[in-house]
């Protein structure tokens, strides 16, 4: 018989921006949008030329400000 994975924890989806495999390309246009608006929200200015990994933890960053 096989082994439950009933107590084992979930294991997380999502991975950490810098280990993205494409983390080094440029931020995709919703990535753009949503930076444009979460930053005339909070007033704080974003960098045109970010990668999609830095665009994600702006935007983390910026929802939990």
């Amino acid at each position: 018989m096989s082994e439950s994975n009933e107590n084992q924890p979930a294991a997380s989806a999502e991975k950490d921006p810098s280990d993205w495999v494409t983390g080094d390309e440029p931020a995709t246009g919703a990535q753009k949008s949503y930076l444009e608006t979460l930053s005339r929200q909070s007033d704080e200015e974003v960098p045109e030329d970010l990668t999609k990994a830095e665009a994600s933890q702006k935007i983390d960053e910026l929802k939990n400000s």
